[in-house]
This record gives C-alpha cells, structure tokens and sequence, in this order.
C-alpha cells in the first residue's frame, strides 16, 4: 500500500545512509523524511587532521542536503520526544508520525562528566576544539604533550592513538619533536580491549616505535587547568604543555528520557535485525548497545552505522511490501589509524565472532592512507568526486579482500 511514512531521526553517517537506501527501494509515493538539526554533515573521522592543521573545517563538511537522494524530505529540527508505541515524534518543527521508524541521534559528549575537563582539554572531537589545537601547535615549542580518555564510554576506539601518532608526526616535521614528550594515559586496560589482546599489543606497538608512552588503567579524577595538571584516581598528577582530550558519551537527553533506553540509557537492539522491542522502530549507531560473545559492547564507530542503515532499510522496505525479510546485520568493522607521514594502518574484521572478536591490524602504509583519503572524499567530495572515490574503494577493497559496507 503506498503513501507510507519512514521517519529517519538524525542525519549522521547512520542516518543518511538508511534514507538513501530507502528512497531507492520504496515507492516513489511513499515519504522517507529525515529529522536533523544540523543543516552541514561533519565527516568526523576527518577530525584529527583538522586538530593537526592537515584539514580545514570547510573541508570536512558539506550541507546535509547534498548528501541525501533526491526525494528524501529533510527537516531541520531538534527532536524533542520519541513516542515508540505510537512511532510518534515531536519536534521542534511539528509533530511526525511514521510507519517505521530509525533512531539514528548518535551519541553526544559529556565534558562535564569529569571536573575540569572543559576547561583544560583541546577537544578533537569538536570542530571548534580540533582547531583549537591546530592553533596551540602554532604556538607550541616543545614539552610535554598529554593525550587522555576522560572516562569511559567513548565512540571511535582508535581516536585516542589516532591523535597521539599524528601529533608525534607534526612536531617530527616542525622540528620539536626532540624537545618534547608524548603520553597517552587511558583508564582501558589496552588500547580498543574489545578487540583482545593480540589488537591491543600492536597498537601498543605503533605507540612504542614512535616513542609515544602509553599509561593503561589509568582513570582521571579531575583536571585542574590553572596548574596544567591532570588527577588521577590513584592520586598521581601529570603536567602536560599541551593536553589532547577524548571526552565521555553518553545517549542523547531525548533517547535516555524515553521508553526506549535501557539501563545504561542506550537503546538496546536485537544485533542482526537491530529492532528494538517496538514494532517496526529500529534503531541503529552509536545510540545503540549490542554485547558481544566476550561479554564487551559492539564499539561505537561509523562503519557499524553504516553496515547497520543499509541492513534496517532493506528490511523495513521488504517489511512494507509484505515480504520476508533477509537482510541481518554481520557484525564486520574496520577503521584507519592514521600514523603520520602519508602512511595509515587499517584494521578490519568481525566483531560477532566467539568466543572473541577476530580481527587483523594492516601495517601502516601509504595504501592504506590513500584508502582513507578516498573513503573521506567519498563521503564529502563533490558529486563527481564522490562517484570516482567510491568506485575506487570498491575496487581496492576487491583487490585486498577487505569486506566493507557497499
């Protein structure tokens, strides 16, 4: 029956990619609306290089209308409750009601979660903290440069060493490499522990090679930006010149006020259909919690959402059109570590594997760089940009045997 409406609640890499794959298998009389408040796509992986000067903000965004097919209605409002008995949602915008719902709002930092944290850190995962940094660098000389987790949870498990390696390659090729130090302190226990220890020794590994030192276990108590020192919670203090920060995060107010969230306040999905226990709302990324084999949550990345949206629209389309639904979420994931100097690492691998996730970390390489130059111009390009990148990528992605979202 035509006519119908799908609400696809957040326009992040998650959401765009569910309303895209939408619009091309419904009907052209049925309406995929997205609910967004902000007006510019920020590809976020990009966020590092900005934090070392490599990026510009205008390089790493473009406006979200751009990115959506044509015929995906956008709304540009902040979703103010979530009704998932009746699909409802209010907005700041109206009141919308759908056939199937997608809950894609993400996930949002709390840097008051930690005293001091927003006051002393130059916090990457912003654009405006990113550029911050890109200015302490203009003015740094050398010393001591701190690269901490606030607490836990985070999204983007990598972004911690990601930062640490690409700041050792800037004072490298500034020349203050020599005259400073670089510490990366994290309360996990090894670097992206999800992934077991073999993943977490050569992280550990990238770090060593570089003379990064890596501090595990170690929680913060506070920051106390007037004396540039961090508090851990076992009493030690570091001073740092220069202090890189990864803030918690937490669900959105409006998911953790409503029936969908769980105890921990993410919404808990079933891990193959992503459904959340409401007929026909779904939700998908990083607003989500999936627990693995090993008993540690699916992390919170962007390659997850994606592989996600294009599961939850297939299934809500062939639910509409009254057929059996096949399409089930696998569990694969990779990221890039980028390492400085024209040259990344690359991990992938499946998550959903038991009794732990099986994974591989590829040596840095200018390959793999270029993989992650064309995976961001994909995303932000132009439209003929983005058709070449992505036919690049599925070509390298044949020629490697790498498995990732199409």
């Amino acid at each position: 029956m035509p006519g119908r409406t799908v609400l696809v609640l957040g326009g992040g890499v998650g959401g765009l990619v569910t309303a895209n794959e939408l619009r091309r298998r419904l009907d052209p009389s049925d309406r995929v609306v997205v609910v967004e408040r902000e007006r510019r796509f920020l590809f976020q992986p990009s966020l590092p290089w900005l934090m070392v000067g490599r990026r510009r903000r205008e390089q790493i965004e473009r406006p979200l209308r751009e990115l959506l097919a044509p015929g995906v209605e956008l709304v540009e409002a902040e979703v103010a409750s979530i009704d998932p008995a009746a699909r409802r949602v209010d907005t700041t915008a109206g009141v919308f009601a759908g056939d199937a719902v997608v809950v894609a709002l993400g996930a949002e930092p709390d840097r008051d979660a930690v005293p001091g944290y927003r006051e002393a850190a130059l916090d990457f995962f912003s654009p405006e903290g990113a550029a911050a940094c890109a200015r302490a660098l203009d003015t740094f000389g050398g010393g001591h440069v701190v690269v901490t987790v606030a607490a836990l949870p985070y999204k983007c498990p990598a972004a911690p060493y990601e930062a640490a390696l690409l700041l050792d390659d800037e004072l490298r090729r500034r020349g203050i490499r020599e005259r400073s130090e670089i510490d990366v302190y994290s309360p996990e226990p090894a670097p992206m522990p999800v992934a077991g220890p073999v993943m977490g020794a050569a992280v550990v590994g990238l770090l060593e090679a570089r003379g990064i030192r890596f501090h595990p276990g170690s929680r913060v108590e506070r920051f106390e930006p007037g004396g540039r020192e961090v508090v851990l919670a076992d009493g030690g203090r570091v001073g740092y010149d220069l202090l890189a920060g990864v803030p918690p995060h937490r669900a959105p107010a409006v998911v953790r006020e409503s029936r969908l969230a769980g105890g921990t306040g993410w919404i808990p999905v079933d891990r193959a259909t992503l459904e959340t226990g409401h007929e026909r709302v779904h939700a998908i990324g990083d607003v989500t919690t999936i627990t693995l084999a090993n008993g540690k949550p699916l992390p919170r990345a962007g390659a997850f959402a994606h592989g996600q949206g294009l599961v939850v629209a297939r299934r809500i389309a062939a639910a509409l059109a009254g057929r059996q639904a096949a399409d089930a979420f696998d569990g694969v994931g990779y990221c890039w570590v980028e390492t400085g100097a024209g040259r990344a690492a690359f991990a992938d691998g499946e998550f959903f594997a038991e009794p732990d996730p099986t994974l591989a970390l590829r040596a840095p390489g200018r390959t793999w760089h270029a993989g992650k130059v064309l995976f961001e111009r994909s995303w932000i390009g132009g439209g003929l940009e983005r058709r070449l990148a992505r036919a690049g990528l599925a070509v390298a992605s044949r020629l490697v045997g790498v498995k990732a979202s199409s």
